[in-house]
């Protein structure tokens, strides 16, 4: 693996690429520790100790939103956008029409985007500041308040300009890389928390080795339903063409039993952040406190709403990246058929029938995976299981991902891909 790792770094233009992203990240990481000016950072401290949304957020966030730093919205607004954005491409004939228009459409719905980012990281500041200043860490009043917002939206705004380089120039999607960067920087503080847990008496032994347990179960689970495919077979009818006879091959369609990959935990774990947002307008209201209690990451409301969310948003970007009608009409044009299923129509309406059920079974398992932490954090009555669950699901999930991506980088120069074994070798042949 060592001297396949090597290979990555003797390709220039693959090095320029991953040392551009460790760049930005470290841009990214440097940026939540810059304090937002005029608050009492003793006061934000006591706000995380308790738990609940916040603190899930935080987790996200890197502790960025802890420190209630420059940027403590991090992707978030951007993530909200995109999600919005999607829908109504769906919904709006024109904007389905200019997504398929070739760049140009493309570029005006991210540039739309970007705007409706503004919009949710300027909501999103405000809120964040009236919940701080309803429990007095914010200093300065009026003006303070309005330097507060302000910075949190220009944070929110950089973070979202580093994504996309890190997307165009980089290794990743650029979103995804940051919130796998700001959970892997919470691992070492907690570890350190266990350790002391452990030796403070504060912790049980067995809770943390079934917190162990759990951590692999998860990844083995997310590699399993990572990779896990239905594979549906496709006969190609002979062709002769002069003297040549082409086709007669045998070969199958390989569909992913999860298809979105951790995009939907992603999109549901931000769009469940909106409610306690709106709960910071009126946090000192009873319904206020009410949307924070049913929306703490242990609530059942809270739960039902994420397993909800994760199984729609896997049908939903299933539906926006997977188009059967294509495969179906590019199997008909070179001959190909599926036994038993007559070409065309009937081809695309029977792989739309299979993807519609092995989605629910992977959205199903994907909210399983998400949620058992959660319960065992009511039975422990211990908030470290959280750190097993969605976390090492999107972790496990981003790096297979980047991995496959500097996979097929090599692949493309002719080198050994990095997850290929080479005959019980370890290293790289260049093909020639």
């Amino acid at each position: 693996m060592l001297g396949l790792l090597g290979d990555v770094f003797r390709l220039p233009d693959l090095k320029r690429r991953i040392l551009f992203t460790m760049g930005v990240l470290f841009i990214f990481r440097l940026g939540a520790h810059i304090p937002t000016p005029g608050l009492d950072t003793r006061q934000l401290a006591d706000l995380f100790q308790g738990g609940g949304l916040m603190d899930f957020i935080n987790v996200f966030s890197g502790g960025a939103l802890g420190r209630f730093s420059f940027f403590s919205l991090g992707v978030m607004p951007y993530i909200n956008a995109s999600i919005v954005m999607q829908l109504l491409v769906v919904i709006f004939p024109y904007l389905e029409k200019l997504q398929k228009d070739g760049d140009e459409g493309r570029k005006k719905i991210i540039q739309w985007t970007r705007y409706g980012a503004v919009f949710f990281a300027t909501v999103q500041a405000i809120g964040l500041t009236m919940w701080v200043s309803a429990d007095g860490a914010l200093l300065g009043g009026f003006f303070g308040f309005i330097v507060a917002v302000t910075t949190l939206v220009t944070g929110s705004i950089i973070v979202m300009w580093l994504g996309e380089e890190v997307s165009d120039h980089g290794i990743g999607n650029g979103i995804s890389i940051m919130i796998f960067s700001g959970i892997i920087v919470g691992i070492p503080g907690a570890v350190i928390g266990i350790l002391t847990g452990l030796r403070m008496g504060e912790m049980n032994i067995l809770a943390v080795l079934l917190f162990l347990v759990l951590v692999l179960a998860v990844v083995a689970g997310c590699i399993i339903l990572q990779e896990g495919q239905r594979r549906l077979p496709v006969q190609y009818a002979k062709r002769v063409v002069g003297n040549k006879v082409y086709g007669g091959q045998s070969t199958f369609i390989p569909l992913k039993v999860n298809q979105s990959g951790v995009i939907p935990v992603i999109f549901a774990s931000s769009l469940l952040i909106f409610p306690g947002t709106m709960a910071g307008f009126i946090a000192d209201t009873w319904i206020g406190q009410w949307i924070l209690w049913a929306f703490s990451q242990n609530n059942v409301i809270y739960m039902l709403c994420y397993t909800a969310l994760i199984i729609f948003f896997a049908y939903f970007y299933t539906a926006v990246v997977f188009n059967p009608n294509d495969i179906a009409n590019n199997m008909k044009k070179h001959g190909g058929f599926i036994l038993g299923i007559r070409p065309g129509q009937p081809t695309a309406d029977y792989i739309t029938k299979v993807v519609e059920r092995i989605t629910l079974g992977g959205g199903i398992f994907l909210a399983v995976i998400a949620l058992i932490p959660n319960f065992l954090s009511i039975l422990t009555d211990t908030q470290m299981f959280f750190f097993g669950g969605t976390a090492v699901l999107i972790v496990v999930g981003v790096a297979l991902d980047t991995v496959r991506q500097i996979e097929a980088q090599l692949l493309m120069r002719h080198y050994d891909g990095i997850l290929k074994k080479s005959g019980g070798k370890t290293g790289s042949l260049l093909r020639t």
